[in-house]
């Protein structure tokens, strides 16, 4: 806290007697203390923003029914004069020490427990090195005293501090981090020093580590400062090698925004990008949307580094992995979410960066491939976005884009949404039409996932291939006006193939016993449920 002058009067106690002191201001005094045989009548509040033990005595003392407390303090080292010193550096102020007076003015300010006054100590010892190292060894003594502080239980402090987030609530309102504010005032060469004494004791959580370095990091990092980049490049390397070990002590976020300032510190970078592997599952797209250096990128988002978070990931699960040896892997949640968030940030980057190449999609897109997920819908947004950005790929590109998505494992949503997306190739399109009716018409009690079921769904992939193969090959020499007219066309020849092999099994039922059945049977059941364009064409031949 600054210091502060009360009223207008001048900066002195006055005294009335021998055994009188009292402040000379225009405000009305709300404590007395008692020492031995002198009364001080003081204002509370400069007192407890101060000293934490007049924080406890005048909690403990004051009246319910009045804002007045009395306090009596009979063992105060250096007594009414020391007492004096210390009320009048409360008050801000001026406060004369001589050789006389700084020992007693030393051990009464010690038994006041005055808190951020340590800090200010260890502020001003930066400029006197390196004769503060010598003196008593001052600067030690701060900081054993700040870490002791440090530690001590929230329900056990009632000094002064600086809290301005969202407060744990505890029993007494107290966060468990209340410190980490004060000490965000220092300096990194001090506040590294601080933090290691800290972890040193032990007597802090890692989590709470993690939460005083994100609050430190959020006042001092200037990304886009470009003044002092050395100290900032120093700043980002303490930081990092003070983060705790433990996963779970810092955010994936927090994590990420160090990554973002530290592009061009290759072994901040990758020990960060290492950090984030193991905890991927928790960023956001938002959070991966990494900006390039403008030296010498030809992209404006930083795509390789987004494709390293997902290397280290796949390297950490794996490891995990070998470490558990069960039927179901402990990470398969983790890799659906990452799964859903490379979905979404591949989505999102086709839509924001122009020079995004399609080999680099595949890439990225290919290494969660074979990730758990429920439905393939984020997979189609996710191409449908890049087709809609880059019109100008060739077909080849589109078809290697469009194989990494499930045709089968599309909502029926999105089905509706891809049949009449004329970005995507035709193939396409008849597959997924083709795939719907088979779940249309299928069975509910026809086993899925059975070895038997999987050779059908072989044969129905070959089935549409084949059809659709001559009129992709033509597909290019019509119009747009034509394209609905041709995929028309073709689905009723799907259909009608689809269709007959109903009837072929007997039940309306699509499996694999159709082969038993003559091919004669066959044909007539075509015609029999073969459509108005179909039978015209047979008829004109």
């Amino acid at each position: 806290m600054k210091f502060m002058k009360l009223g207008t009067k001048p900066d002195s106690f006055q005294s009335d007697e021998d055994c009188i002191r009292y402040v000379a201001s225009d405000l009305a005094t709300d404590v007395v203390v008692n020492l031995v045989d002198v009364k001080f009548y003081l204002h509370k509040f400069p007192l407890l923003s101060k000293s934490a033990r007049l924080q406890k005595l005048i909690a403990a003392t004051v009246d319910e029914q009045s804002d007045a407390a009395e306090i009596n303090i009979p063992d105060i080292p250096g007594g009414p004069p020391a007492f004096e010193m210390c009320a009048k550096f409360c008050y801000g102020m001026t406060v004369t020490l001589n050789a006389y007076n700084v020992v007693a003015a030393r051990c009464a300010a010690e038994y006041l427990e005055i808190w951020k006054d340590s800090i200010t100590v260890l502020q001003t010892t930066r400029t006197l090195r390196p004769w503060s190292e010598d003196v008593k060894k001052i600067d030690e003594r701060c900081l054993e005293s700040i870490a002791s502080k440090a530690a001590v239980e929230p329900a056990r402090v009632d000094w002064s501090y600086t809290y301005n987030r969202r407060k744990v609530h505890n029993d007494n309102g107290v966060a468990r981090d209340w410190w980490v504010e004060d000490l965000a005032e220092l300096s990194i060469d001090l506040y590294k020093r601080v933090v290691s004494t800290i972890r040193r004791k032990g007597c802090v959580s890692p989590e709470v580590i993690g939460e005083a370095l994100e609050v430190y990091a959020a006042k001092r990092i200037q990304i886009d400062d470009d003044d002092d980049v050395d100290e900032q490049m120093f700043l980002l390397e303490a930081l990092v090698s003070l983060l705790p070990s433990e996963k779970q002590s810092v955010s994936c976020g927090f994590l990420i925004k160090l990554l973002k300032s530290s592009v061009s510190l290759e072994d901040v970078r990758r020990k960060l990008s290492r950090r984030i592997g193991e905890k991927l599952e928790e960023a956001s797209v938002d959070d991966l949307l990494i900006r390039a250096s403008s030296e010498g990128c030809e992209t404006v988002y930083n795509i390789d580094i987004v494709e390293t978070l997902v290397d280290e990931f796949i390297t950490q699960t794996k490891k995990r992995d070998e470490l558990v040896c069960s039927y179901m892997s402990v990470s398969d949640s983790s890799k659906s979410i990452v799964a859903k968030l490379m979905d979404g940030y591949l989505a999102e980057i086709s839509r924001i960066e122009p020079n995004f190449s399609t080999s680099k999609f595949i890439a990225i897109a290919e290494k969660v491939s074979c990730f758990p997920r429920s439905s393939h819908d984020g997979v189609y947004r996710a191409i449908d976005m890049f087709l809609k950005q880059h019109p100008g790929i060739s077909k080849s590109e589109k078809k290697s884009i469009c194989r990494l998505m499930d045709c089968r494992k599309l909502s029926q949503e999105a089905c509706a949404h891809a049949v009449q997306n004329e970005r995507l190739p035709l193939r396409v399109v008849v597959q997924i039409l083709f795939f719907e009716q088979v779940r249309a018409t299928a069975k509910p009690s026809l086993p899925p996932s059975t070895s038997h079921g999987s050779s059908r769904t072989t044969t129905e992939e070959e089935e549409c291939d084949s059809v659709t193969a001559t009129e992709e090959t033509t597909r290019d020499k019509t119009s747009s006006s034509e394209k609905t007219k041709a995929k028309g066309v073709v689905m009723s020849r799907i259909f009608s193939k689809l269709w007959a092999g109903k009837d072929r099994d007997g039940g309306g039922d699509v499996s694999s016993s159709d082969t038993s059945e003559s091919p004669g049977s066959a044909t007539t059941t075509v015609d029999d449920k073969s459509t108005p364009s179909t039978r015209r064409r047979r008829s004109s031949s």
